[in-house]
């Protein structure tokens, strides 16, 4: 008789072992698709590259529902979750940004830079990074961001380089505005500005008033800029949150 009842007991014990890494496994998937994401990135194929940026933020959002689904959520998925997040969301955006330095024409006082400039871009890694250490000890950080998201930032320079790689192309001067756009994100990535999160506890207006303003507001932008749009909905992402941080501030 006490065969007959250890089967069901190891059945029991093989499926959740099978659960716990469910979570895990999605993770690596979003890891996956950031290592492509660099590559392509490496390779000056834009939209490819953030094609798996995309693919590697649904993996990521799905990772952390399936652990809350399933209730496996443990410290060794926490620390997995940000190493893909570094590459998928930090190194990605970085290997765009210096392939596409390293194809814009400079102006004649920087050009002897040249060679050197474009690694700049890799800072966006070291920041991104940053901020990911930062939000798994922030415990301030669980219904808000505090500092730009690293998806969001990811986003931002992949749909920038994606939909206007031609006007960033067309000047010598569009060199420095993309070095100083480096720099303002990497503060805005661990910059003690709050920042609304997109969870919805309840469908209702209260409370939710500045969610649904976002996001209304983010159709005609899409409309109108189509792939580009996404990097002016960060832009007025960050700005709206400064907005209402403001506000709560004189409040």
């Amino acid at each position: 008789m006490a065969s007959n009842t250890k089967y069901p007991t190891l059945l029991i014990k093989k499926k959740m072992n099978i659960k716990r890494h469910i979570p895990n496994s999605i993770t690596c998937c979003n890891l996956i698709s950031g290592c492509i994401a660099v590559f392509y990135g490496l390779t000056y194929n834009m939209d490819a590259a953030l094609l798996w940026i995309a693919i590697g933020a649904g993996f990521d959002f799905f990772d952390g529902m399936s652990a809350r689904l399933l209730g496996v959520s443990s410290p060794i998925g926490k620390e997995l979750d940000s190493l893909a997040d570094v590459v998928t969301f930090g190194v990605a955006p970085s290997a765009m940004v210096f392939s596409e330095l390293g194809v814009m024409p400079y102006p004649p006082c920087i050009d002897t830079m040249r060679e050197y400039l474009p690694f700049v871009a890799f800072t966006i890694a070291a920041f991104s990074a940053l901020r990911l250490a930062k939000f798994n000890l922030d415990e301030r950080q669980t219904t808000s961001f505090i500092g730009l998201p690293t998806p969001a930032n990811a986003l931002f320079w992949g749909a920038l380089l994606t939909g206007a790689g031609d006007v960033i192309e067309s000047s010598t001067y569009m060199v420095p505005v993309i070095l100083a756009g480096i720099c303002l994100t990497n503060w805005l990535l661990i910059a003690e500005i709050p920042m609304f999160a997109l969870k919805f506890k309840q469908w209702g207006w209260k409370g939710n008033q500045i969610k649904y303003i976002f996001i209304l507001s983010c159709i005609p932008l899409l409309a109108i800029f189509r792939l580009a749009a996404f990097s002016i909905i960060i832009a007025w992402y960050v700005i709206l949150s400064a907005i209402v941080s403001k506000q709560d501030h004189k409040e």
